[in-house]
């Protein structure tokens, strides 16, 4: 086996290698320092100059003469120089010969294979670059941002998509079912836990079938009778109380099986008309509604105003469909259900605090002005004929049924909860001297601190004419703000 001088292939034998080397490299072929006579390689050349040149001689030629291993000049001396500097190459113990690569393409030469390839493969991706690589630079650069951005983009509406998903969950726009099939699925909670009887399941059930048959509600968390306590129990109270004005008779009703988490707007809808309900002013816009009507009957009331043509916007937000869904409403709803119904009322928006550490005192003095208005006197308890009002803020409402003013003229709203379980608001209707359990209606200014409130207040009733301009109005249905 012999291998090439040149290029270091495995060759079978050395005349195989001096033909390679003749046929694949005729240019680059060592040649005699001495004679100029062509070797197949550098142990070939060594051989030739110990043969031919046994001892140092002048050279021919110019002084200027180059040595063929590392391009020095070296004149007259170059046998002296190529036997010094190069010995290795020429010298007897050619197991210890080092073997040099030359690179094809620039003519650097490697000590090993393995250097040369790598050296060849970075002369090859040079080559392969077009014209311009910094333009070709920049556009990797742009393509990778495009990506870049394009994965963003999908990233962000991946999280759009879960957050409205979410938003649907909490405002029951999901299509996970209505009141029904939320009270069917928390009673069988209910006997899976043990804490209902089967028999007691399918009586209630059949009970609930029955009401929603007639659009009517069950009435099984109603309380009645508590403004009629209150009103006794401030004709007594002696402590701190300078006046009180309470609404006309309201019953409280408590979110059930089938509305909690979402049902606090119809329930207080249901209280407000229990006390429209006592009320002969309103008889006619209510000969069709004699009873309280259930949750779905509400979400079939609203829809038909919708219908009639009241707050298209908001219609649109709930795709004009409540019935068997958990849709929250708020104040537009409430607005236009008692519109469509002839009953008159007004939103007004108390869109910022008004007072120190974000509190509403204006909220508080309008209040007041709605039930002292034609209800001035001496009288410490007044006990008006003024419907309840409708009190939204953001996740929640509740019914306001009087306030308070102290004597240190602090006031202190009087508020019915649809959270508040039935059991505690019973309790009212045994009310004590001490009025321990009045924590459960009072709010002082201190306690309503949220961003914003709305209120919904009843004043009358309109006519044919009035519901129908109101109509036109909710189109661009906005509440009144106050300043």
């Amino acid at each position: 086996m012999s291998v090439c001088g040149i290029c270091g292939q495995v060759l079978p034998s050395e005349a195989a290698a001096r033909r390679h080397a003749n046929r694949a490299h005729p240019d680059r072929r060592p040649r005699c320092p001495f004679c100029s006579a062509a070797a197949s390689g550098y142990e070939e050349l060594r051989r030739h100059v110990e043969a031919a040149h046994p001892e140092p001689q002048p050279l021919p030629g110019s002084p200027e003469l180059e040595c063929p291993f590392c391009g020095e000049a070296a004149g007259r001396q170059l046998e002296a120089h190529v036997r010094a500097r190069h010995g290795r190459l020429l010298g007897a113990d050619t197991e210890n010969v080092e073997q040099l690569y030359e690179c094809p393409i620039c003519g650097l030469t490697c000590t090993n294979i393995q250097i040369l390839e790598e050296h060849v493969d970075l002369h090859l991706e040079e080559h392969s670059c077009p014209e311009g690589g910094g333009s070709g630079d920049l556009e990797l650069a742009q393509r990778l941002q495009t990506e870049e951005d394009k994965q963003q983009r999908l990233e962000e509406e991946k999280r759009e998509k879960e957050e409205f998903k979410k938003l649907q969950r909490q405002y029951g726009l999901d299509g996970s079912g209505g009141y029904k099939k939320q009270f069917l699925n928390n009673m069988e909670r209910e006997v899976n836990r043990g804490r209902m009887q089967p028999f007691e399941y399918h009586k209630r059930k059949a009970d609930m079938m029955e009401c929603l048959a007639f659009g009517i509600d069950d009435g099984k968390t109603k309380t009645s009778g508590i403004t009629e306590v209150l009103c006794k129990y401030y004709q007594n109270e002696n402590k701190d109380v300078r006046r009180v004005w309470l609404s006309a008779g309201v019953d409280h009703f408590q979110s059930s099986l089938g509305d909690k988490g979402w049902g606090c707007g119809y329930r207080n809808f249901q209280m407000l008309l229990s006390s429209l309900l006592k009320n002969s002013l309103y008889n006619d816009c209510l000969r069709d509604t004699a009873l309280i009507p259930s949750i779905p009957k509400i979400q079939s009331m609203i829809e038909d105003a919708w219908k009639e043509g009241f707050d298209p916007h908001g219609a649109s937000h709930f795709n004009n469909r409540l019935c068997g869904s958990k849709a929250w409403i708020g104040a537009c709803e409430i607005y236009s259900l008692l519109t469509s119904l002839r009953i008159k009322c007004q939103i007004i928006d108390f869109h910022k605090p008004t007072g120190p550490t974000g509190t509403h005192p204006r909220l508080f003095e309008w209040i007041l002005h709605y039930y002292s208005t034609d209800n001035e006197g001496t009288a410490k308890v007044v006990c008006t004929s003024r419907p309840p009002i409708y009190l939204q803020h953001q996740g929640h409402s509740r019914t306001v049924v009087g306030i308070e003013e102290k004597k240190n003229k602090a006031l202190c709203l009087l508020l019915f909860d649809p959270g508040c379980p039935s059991q505690e608001m019973q309790k009212l209707l045994k009310l004590n001297s001490d009025g321990t359990s009045l924590k459960l209606l009072r709010k002082f200014m201190g306690s309503l601190k949220e961003k914003q409130y709305q209120i919904v207040a009843v004043d009358g009733i309109l006519t044919l004419e009035e519901k129908t301009a109101r109509c036109l109005a909710s189109r661009v249905l906005t509440s009144e703000k106050i300043p």
